[in-house]
């Protein structure tokens, strides 16, 4: 088969890995994959003037070069030429939309004239999340199957909320199907289409390795008693610090570690004053596993609110991989994890989970995560992206 992705994509060359990169990669073993990079908007330009991929994009526009690029056998990398128009600074959502297909226009043009490179045909499109700029490509390029693909609960986001609480339904309802991977998110989508699916979370978990023999860290060598530690950015849209409030108060003996950038309000935060509260800063992620084995118990103390809510918890997954008791804030998201982790409903639940996890722990145990862990694989992902199609097909 041969798909087409387009939407929220991150830049191909920047060396992070994302959930549509991964799936790219994967499909492409035995699909071919044209993967379009996010269209430059003239906003976009006149602010990020220095991000180097935003220059690089816009050298290939102005230099009229090649912007079609082979990665491996199977995958192309594309620059769309097109420039497109920044129009969410409009307030009605009828004028909105219907300049939306001005972009919707230019970005079908581009993937059809790559499209016409590479002899696609009967094309399935994979749309990233976007709802707006992505809008009439269902209508204009006419492809063999329309996917939304929902990865974020965008709506959370100011930005997104001002036309999407309208537009992303309509989108949704008119794709062929609608596929997330979180429980929670394939569950908004099927209010508005039917044929909506969970596709499951692949996880890269290569550098999270259970048997391998890490060195411990030097901030965390001296640290007697049971460590209680989370890697991530430590921000308070995210992290709920009455959980690990709850947790330095509960027990002195007890060394909380959190390993990751703050934000202002963390940077602040009283929990600095806690003697057994410990903030390490941002470190490579080469280094995380050795912070992980560290840890007697790993947590992940989410803050709910409408951006987090559908979030899939990938931290989870890198815990549960080195074999590390975990306790989670639930979601409906943690739902595929409850067999393997604490389920904490208040932050005032995380001691006492965590001395139970404490107690608990033994090798049968931690080889029951590691196995939970490994399942998660994009090569499972994208079967289940196939399950969905043929479900969907099959009416």
């Amino acid at each position: 088969m041969d798909f087409i992705f387009v939407g929220l994509l991150e830049d191909w060359n920047l060396k992070v890995g994302s959930t549509a990169k991964n799936i790219a990669l994967e499909l492409s073993l035995h699909h071919r994959v044209l993967y379009v990079n996010k269209s430059l908007d003239r906003k976009t330009i006149a602010q990020e003037k220095d991000n180097p991929f935003i220059q690089q994009h816009a050298a290939l526009l102005k230099n009229k070069q090649n912007s079609l690029f082979e990665v491996q056998k199977n995958l192309w990398s594309f620059y769309p030429p097109s420039i497109l128009e920044s129009l969410n600074w409009i307030p009605w959502d009828f004028l909105f939309l219907a300049l939306s297909r001005i972009n919707s226009k230019r970005l079908a043009k581009d993937v059809q004239d790559a499209a016409q490179q590479l002899s696609f045909k009967d094309y399935i499109v994979f749309n990233d999340n976007e709802i707006f700029k992505t809008f009439y490509l269902k209508e204009l390029l006419q492809p063999k199957l329309y996917i939304y693909f929902s990865r974020d609960n965008l709506l959370g986001v100011p930005y997104w909320k001002k036309h999407g609480a309208k537009i992303e339904p309509m989108h949704i309802a008119k794709s062929d199907l609608a596929m997330a991977n979180s429980v929670y998110l394939s569950n908004y989508c099927r209010q508005f289409n039917p044929e909506s699916y969970y596709i499951g979370q692949g996880c890269d978990l290569a550098h999270f390795n259970y048997s391998a023999d890490y060195e411990k860290p030097d901030e965390v060598k001296a640290l007697k008693g049971p460590i209680i530690g989370y890697v991530g950015a430590i921000v308070s849209l995210r992290i709920d610090h009455e959980a690990i409030e709850a947790i330095g108060r509960h027990a002195s003996e007890w060394n909380i570690v959190l390993v990751g950038p703050e934000d202002d309000f963390f940077a602040k935060s009283p929990l600095h004053s806690y003697k057994n509260v410990h903030f390490l800063g941002k470190k490579p992620l080469s280094d995380l596993p050795a912070y992980i084995s560290s840890f007697d118990v790993c947590i992940n103390p989410q803050l709910l609110n409408e951006v987090t809510i559908g979030n899939y918890p990938l931290k989870v997954d890198e815990y549960l991989a080195m074999g590390k008791p975990t306790v989670v804030t639930r979601t409906e998201a943690t739902q595929i994890f409850e067999d393997c982790v604490y389920v904490a409903d208040q932050p005032a639940d995380y001691p006492r989970l965590i001395e139970t996890a404490l107690r608990e722990d033994s090798l049968a145990l931690q080889e029951k995560r590691v196995n939970m862990a490994k399942s998660h694989t994009w090569t499972n992902t994208v079967e289940c992206m196939f399950t969905a199609i043929d479900k969907a097909t099959a009416h």
